[in-house]
């Protein structure tokens, strides 16, 4: 075991670790316990040396490990990667006693999720998150999840890992745009709940931003225990796991509209200025809390303005949303950082209003 591991228990009906730390490559093994014969690895494409080298450090604890290459990013999100993924576990002879890992950013994880809660209705899932992203968001929690023509994330389920690995040597060999895509996740925390998150950006955004640095670790801890805590109490998002999506609403429909061509942090940071502007205009949220996020998001570089001409297409999006209730939509607000509410059914004239401040 490495020297340093931070461990961060997310709580509920299926406990699991979040393992935080370097050099943690030996830990899958240990986390797969015993009982566990085959080991499929889903991975995508771009991260084939890093799943092999998983799996020769697999075979030599003696487990029989099986590869699923699938496409990078959200092209891996589709029901026929599933399927794909399907049909190779099934040609393996896959039994419940058998488990799947998923190597990658959150969209492999999402989708190796997925395929683990309908295998069987459910084997083992170990998740490995490679990215920033991953590693404060998707691989933790249990929503799994494909995207189909209509929107992001329509088919899913809700399904514990049985551990989530956090190695953050995995990082550094990322180029500084994808790690301060990620950011768009972590503001989001600092924002519904732990200023210092903010702080620690705003103090010095270089180190806040190099994976080497103890002020990075100390962010993705800050995130993780933030994210535990809420999914530990709200499993399936029927109360305050809801504050999660914060920035995600409108993040989502940009998301379609680009075509998922655009990095998920850099949509819901536009989300985020969205529903802070929405808060100001609805007179909860101060005009310094609002400057505050369109100061940081610029800080890191990223937007924090959309194409005007873009609102009639992403309204409609929005109102197919999983987060919408009875055709109403729902979005997460602020009353003042880190104190996060719920706005149901804002006017139509208001949320164009809102729109119309971060246009470009």
């Amino acid at each position: 075991m490495s020297a340093d591991i931070t461990r961060i228990t997310v709580t509920g009906d299926s406990p699991y670790d979040v393992l935080v730390g370097r050099a943690l490559l030996g830990e899958v093994g240990k986390a797969l316990g015993a009982g566990v014969q085959k080991v499929l690895i889903v991975h995508p494409e771009a991260l084939t040396a890093s799943a092999d080298a998983l799996r020769d450090n697999l075979v030599e604890q003696g487990f029989e490990v099986l590869m699923a290459g699938v496409p990078n990013s959200e092209d891996a999100k589709r029901v026929e990667v599933a399927a794909f993924c399907w049909g190779v576990l099934g040609r393996a002879d896959f039994t419940r006693s058998d488990a799947i890992i998923g190597i990658g950013g959150g969209s492999t994880t999402d989708l190796a999720g997925f395929v683990a809660a309908t295998w069987l209705r459910g084997v083992k899932l170990i998740q490995v998150p490679t990215t920033l992203l991953g590693m404060v968001d998707a691989a933790i929690g249990g929503k799994t999840g494909i995207n189909t023509q209509e929107g992001k994330n329509l088919v899913g389920a809700f399904y514990a890992p049985a551990a989530v690995i956090c190695d953050l040597d995995t990082l550094e060999s990322l180029s500084r745009n994808e790690i301060v895509a990620g950011f768009g996740e972590v503001v989001k925390y600092g924002f519904i709940q732990d200023e210092r998150i903010l702080e620690i950006i705003e103090a010095d955004h270089e180190k806040a931003t190099n994976p080497a640095t103890d002020e990075f670790r100390e962010i993705v801890e800050r995130c993780v225990a933030i994210k535990a805590r809420v999914v530990g109490s709200d499993f399936k998002e029927a109360g305050i796991r809801e504050i999660l999506n914060y920035g995600h609403t409108l993040g989502h429909a940009i998301e379609h509209a680009e075509q998922y061509r655009w990095r998920h942090g850099a949509a819901i940071a536009i989300g985020q200025m969205f529903v802070a502007e929405l808060a100001r205009l609805a007179g909860r949220l101060s005009d310094a809390d609002v400057e505050r996020h369109r100061s940081v998001f610029k800080l890191l570089g990223l937007p924090t303005t959309y194409r005007a001409d873009r609102w009639e297409q992403l309204l409609a999006t929005m109102q197919r949303d999983k987060k919408s209730r009875a055709g109403q939509l729902r979005f997460v607000v602020l009353d003042a950082i880190g104190k996060p509410t719920i706005m149901t059914a804002p006017a139509p004239e208001l949320l164009h209003a809102s729109y119309m401040e971060i246009c470009e």
